[in-house]
């Protein structure tokens, strides 16, 4: 089956809505706040630092930056996924650390579940809207989970999104971490998910996409997101996007 992605119509402006189908593990990082609800399938997916299992009508929660791994899948899977930008929810509740998952039946995710069945169903914008700002709130009911990141990941994290565009070596994330380079690279694998070269890639990537929707032209991107030249750009964009700047650039 691979992965297939179904775009569903919506008329609310910033939001966005997918069917996501697959029978194969997935590993990202994500970019903008994410409700995830499970259609069809049960897996186990990991994130900061956790296995959670998940089935039918559950909410996987997440938020930028936050890395998602599929441990296990037991057949194919269905999602139906509704992404917010960041400004829109954090203009609303600040800047919060959301419980990744909530079960089919927690109150916490009533606005959530009554949002997915308001795409699904495809209602009018009014209806949406109202769907919407009860959800951006029910972020704030949801968004007092407690940092899985010790104090020396969390200072690495900082500093590479700080020096997104400068050369940052392991030593100076040892000096800003307060912790060895040794115990440090272990640390924040098992905790964020990957290593912190990759980590700095994906937001570095995140920051073109952000560019380039801007109007930035591809041939100016790569020096203002630390990378070396265009064809390190194009190499690392094609990897993680699955296209180029210029076709991404044409596509936004």
């Amino acid at each position: 089956m691979a992965i297939r992605t179904h775009v569903l119509a919506v008329s609310v402006p910033g939001l966005r809505a997918v069917r996501w189908s697959t029978d194969e593990l997935y590993a990202g990082m994500k970019e903008t706040y994410a409700i995830a609800r499970v259609e069809t399938g049960r897996s186990e997916w990991w994130s900061g630092g956790k296995v959670w299992k998940i089935g039918p009508g559950s909410l996987q929660i997440q938020q930028p930056g936050d890395v998602h791994r599929d441990v296990s899948r037991e057949g194919p899977s269905t999602v139906q996924i509704i992404t917010f930008p960041a400004p829109t929810v954090e203009s609303v509740t600040g800047k919060i650390r959301v419980h990744p998952q909530l079960a089919a039946g927690d109150e916490r995710g009533a606005a959530f579940q009554r949002l997915h069945d308001a795409v699904h169903a495809g209602a009018d914008r009014l209806t949406l809207e109202i769907a919407v700002a009860e959800a951006i709130e029910a972020f704030a009911t949801v968004g007092h989970a407690k940092c899985e990141h010790t104090r020396p990941v969390r200072r690495a994290i900082e500093l590479l999104r700080e020096r997104l565009a400068e050369s940052v070596t392991l030593d100076d994330l040892e000096a800003h971490a307060g912790l060895d380079k040794f115990h440090l690279c272990r640390a924040f694998r098992a905790q964020v998910g990957m290593p912190p070269h990759a980590y700095l890639t994906r937001l570095r990537i995140m920051r073109a996409k952000e560019l380039l929707a801007a109007g930035v032209k591809p041939s100016n991107i790569a020096p203002q997101v630390g990378l070396y030249d265009q064809s390190q750009l194009n190499r690392h964009f094609r990897r993680i996007v699955g296209t180029t700047p210029g076709q991404y650039a044409r596509g936004v």
